[in-house]
C-alpha cells in the first residue's frame, strides 16, 4: 500500500495553448477519478497573446477542480510556475507543461513513486521529441546544472515533476526576476527521484523555447544562482598570469645570454591580443554579475497577477 497523496494540485503554465487546454483538463480530470484522488488543476497564463485566458475562465466556470491565474506579462515559464505553486492548495504539487507531450495519463506514474517517500519525483522522458536543436540545448542546460549548481540529478529533470508542497517553504521569500524551480527545489531538498515516462510529439503550436532563449535561462541559471563563472575567470587570469611570468623570464634570460631582446612584432602582438582578450572576457563575466546585482536592486518581482476565476462554492478547498 503507498500512501495517499492527499489533495493534488497540478500546476500548468500557459502559453498560446487555446488548442491543448480543453482535452489537457478533461484527461486530467479523468485520470484522478480513475484513481479516487481529489485535485486542483491551477492553469496559470502567462502572457497569452491567443484566447488561452478565456478557454481558462471557462473551464474553472464547467468544472469546480480548475481555477485559473492571469498573469499582467510573460514572465516566462519558470515565474509562472512560481505563482502557481504558491497558489496552490494541495500537499502535493505536479508541474506540467500545457502541449500534451507528457500525457496526462503518466501522472500516476509520478505519485506512486512519491508516495514511497521521495520528496521530489522527475518524469524523464526515454527519448525527448522537442526537435533537434531543443533536444541539444536540453542537455547543455543540465550539464549547467549538474557543473555549475552541484546538481547531480540534473540529467532527470524535467518541466513533469511532483513534490511535496511544504517544499516550497525554502523559497518562500524568495523574489528575483530569474527563477529556477529545479535550483529552488535543491534549497529544500537532496532527495531526489525520478521514473521514465512517455513524451509524445507537441500536438499543435510551437515551443516557445528556442534555443536562444534555453541558452539565455542557462545564463541566467548560472550567474544568478552560482558563483562558478566567477571562479572560471580567476582560475584563467591565474593560468594567465602564469604564462605571462614565463614569457617575461624567458625574455629576460634571452636578453641577458645574448645581449638583444626577443625579436618578433607578431608575437608582441600575439601576446597582447591574448591578454586583452582574457580580460574582456573576465570583465564581461564581472559585468553578469554587476548587472544581476542592480536588477535585485530595482526590486522587480517574480511575477505579477492581473486577474483569477473566482473560487466556486463547490471547488475544492
Amino acid at each position: 500500500m503507498t500512501e495517499s497523496p492527499g489533495l493534488v494540485s497540478v500546476i500548468v503554465p500557459v502559453y498560446n495553448s487555446q488548442d491543448t487546454l480543453e482535452p489537457l483538463v478533461d484527461r486530467l480530470i479523468k485520470v484522478f477519478q480513475e484513481r479516487t484522488d481529489k485535485c486542483e488543476i491551477l492553469l496559470v497564463n502567462d502572457g497569452s497573446k491567443d484566447q488561452s485566458w478565456n478557454i481558462i475562465q471557462t473551464l474553472a466556470f464547467s468544472h469546480p477542480e480548475v481555477r485559473g491565474l492571469n498573469l499582467m506579462r510573460n514572465f516566462g515559464q519558470h515565474n509562472a510556475l512560481l505563482a502557481g505553486i504558491r497558489q496552490a492548495k494541495g500537499e502535493t504539487i505536479v508541474t506540467m507543461d500545457d502541449d500534451l507531450q507528457n500525457p496526462p495519463e503518466e501522472v500516476p506514474k509520478l505519485l506512486d513513486k512519491l508516495a514511497e517517500g521521495h520528496a521530489v519525483v522527475y518524469g524523464n522522458p526515454e527519448r525527448e521529441k522537442h526537435g533537434l536543436f531543443r533536444d541539444n540545448a536540453s542537455v547543455f542546460v543540465k550539464i549547467a546544472l549538474r557543473v555549475g549548481l552541484g546538481y547531480k540529478h540534473a540529467s532527470h529533470t524535467s518541466s513533469f515533476r511532483a513534490f511535496r508542497a511544504q517544499l516550497r517553504d525554502a523559497f518562500s521569500e524568495f523574489d528575483a526576476k530569474h527563477v529556477s524551480i529545479d535550483v529552488l527545489l535543491t534549497w529544500a531538498t537532496t532527495d531526489f527521484s525520478w521514473v521514465v515516462v512517455q513524451h509524445n510529439e507537441r500536438e499543435s503550436g510551437s515551443s516557445g523555447y528556442t534555443l536562444r532563449k534555453l541558452l539565455s535561462h542557462t545564463v541566467n541559471m548560472l550567474t544568478s544562482f552560482s558563483t562558478l563563472p566567477l571562479r572560471i575567470a580567476s582560475f584563467i587570469g591565474f593560468a594567465f598570469m602564469a604564462f605571462g611570468v614565463v614569457v617575461l623570464l624567458y625574455a629576460f634570460t634571452v636578453y641577458l645570454m645574448g645581449g638583444r631582446g626577443v625579436p618578433g612584432f607578431t608575437f608582441l602582438a600575439s601576446i597582447i591580443a591574448i591578454f586583452s582578450g582574457v580580460q574582456l572576457f573576465s570583465l564581461g563575466i564581472i559585468g553578469e554579475y554587476i548587472g544581476r546585482i542592480h536588477q535585485r536592486a530595482l526590486n522587480q518581482p517574480c511575477y505579477v497577477i492581473a486577474d483569477q476565476t473566482p473560487t466556486l462554492p463547490t471547488q475544492v478547498a
